[in-house]
């Protein structure tokens, strides 16, 4: 069995990636970065298993990873993606989305581009906004695209500094019955998801169930000693409960529907299409 090799860096680390190798590349991964979370300084760091081991008494060089460079990070780092061979793209818990660039000459890393407040809540009590976490980030140069707390997915351009587009405006769990959800979206839908349902077996993974039904089968690994009367729905293992069944409640699309809000049966809703939606039988 291969060893494994430790080295305590006096932080806790919340991610960790390999740097991607060029095109074509015969080489075998020795570049990693990493970030941490829950200390009171955060950094992002970049590492090496490389020439910077030392000779093991075979000749070769031990796997020791040595830090190349760091850098602080504001808040904790929720997600960590390479975009690059040089540059590294973080969520952090304030809602910022950040490039850093790796220097190779030196070996720093510098902020080389930022949106402070990718992620954020507005509303009552908020004089503008409230920050959000951001708590995941992909990429494919040259688009990184963003989702956090605030039920936002956002898509970014390395050359933009601004947002090119922002998707799921609010979230809204029933407040007496959570194993219904609701969603509101800049491209015009409002759905219901509902957990509650038992739904037969089906044979994929989307199904179409009536005219604006689907039914989304969801599956997540067992939880060992947890009864089951107090596992959410949307947690449950239960080979009965594994579909969503998702409906759309307008009758066809139309602008941005930008707020909703449900209270027993009723629901209410506003779009960018100068209309307000009104229904009062959510369960009928």
């Amino acid at each position: 069995m291969e060893e494994i090799y430790a080295k305590f860096v006096s932080q806790k680390i919340s991610k960790t990636r390999w740097r991607p190798l060029p095109p074509g590349s015969l080489q075998t991964a020795e570049t990693f970065a990493t970030g941490s979370w829950d200390n009171e300084e955060n950094y992002v760091s970049l590492w090496s298993i490389g020439d910077f081991g030392n000779l093991d008494s075979d000749g070769g060089f031990e796997g020791d990873h040595q830090l190349l460079c760091d850098i602080r990070h504001h808040g904790d780092v929720m997600d960590l993606q390479f975009f690059d061979q040089e540059r590294i793209v973080t969520a952090s818990s304030t809602g910022c989305v950040t490039v850093f660039l790796h220097h190779p000459n030196n070996q720093t890393l510098s902020v080389n581009q930022q949106w402070t407040t990718a992620h954020y809540h507005a509303g009552p009590g908020s004089p503008s906004y409230s920050s959000a976490p951001c708590t995941g980030v992909v990429c494919n140069n040259p688009e990184i695209v963003t989702v956090g707390e605030d039920g936002r997915i956002n898509l970014f351009r390395a050359d933009h500094k601004e947002a090119v587009r922002t998707i799921v405006w609010e979230v809204h769990f029933h407040p007496s019955n959570p194993d219904h959800l609701f969603t509101c979206s800049e491209d015009g839908s409002l759905w219901h998801w509902d957990a509650s349902t038992d739904v037969p077996e089906k044979s994929s993974l989307f199904h179409q169930g009536g005219r604006s039904s689907t039914f989304l089968s969801h599956s997540i690994s067992n939880q060992a000693n947890v009864h089951q009367s107090v596992i959410s729905s949307w947690l449950s293992t239960d080979p009965a409960k594994d579909r969503i069944e998702i409906t759309s409640l307008l009758p066809s699309r139309s602008l941005s529907v930008n707020s909703l809000d449900v209270l027993g049966p009723c629901l209410v809703c506003g779009t960018d299409a100068e209309a307000i939606y009104v229904t009062r039988h959510l369960f009928s």
